[in-house]
């Protein structure tokens, strides 16, 4: 059973990735909390490119910080994982993203039209005594409407999310090895 499971049983996109960290599970999570979006420089491109027409369709409005983790509510840290939401309309310029204070908020979204995304970090151990870093995201859309729209942005975003998880994990992994 995945922590996951506590906050989002029931999903209709998912991905996940994983790799091997030789250092303790404390350490591991201790590096994924620090780990930001921003201290990647392909990860930086790649949300340029995303918000590129939100930027200059609202040229004429303070520009938001560059979406990042920061945007993403922490719902629980134990000793095995790391588990952030996210709540909104993902498909849309400005991704309509909900407040979300913590994970009753995030149990008590409506039911209708804003998708519910955790994005989870899971530590397990190996037989050779190393340890599995594996990074999970669910995507749950709750009416038609909005899988009907969230379907297309996924399959766009996939690949390029993808990366961005595998490059994430290898800098995890290197913070976590005393590499970085």
């Amino acid at each position: 059973m995945s922590p996951l499971d506590d906050y989002l049983p029931v999903y209709q996109f998912s991905e996940r990735h994983s790799c091997r960290v030789a250092a303790d599970a404390a350490t591991i999570l201790d590096a994924v909390m620090v780990w930001r979006m921003e201290s990647d420089a392909l990860v930086r491109a790649m949300i340029a490119l995303r918000e590129g027409p939100m930027r200059l369709w609202q040229r004429h409005e303070p520009a938001p910080a560059p979406f990042g983790l920061h945007r993403f509510t922490l719902l629980e840290r134990t000793d095995h994982a790391v588990i952030y939401a996210l709540a909104g309309r993902f498909w849309q310029m400005d991704y309509g993203l909900q407040p979300l204070p913590d994970a009753q908020a995030f149990r008590a979204l409506p039911s209708e039209g804003i998708a519910r995304l955790v994005l989870g970090f899971q530590v397990a151990g190996t037989e050779n005594g190393a340890r599995r870093l594996t990074t999970e995201t669910r995507v749950f859309c709750p009416d038609r409407a909005s899988r009907r729209q969230f379907t297309p942005y996924w399959w766009l975003i996939r690949p390029v999310s993808g990366l961005l998880r595998r490059r994430m994990l290898s800098s995890i992994k290197a913070h976590s090895e005393g590499r970085e």
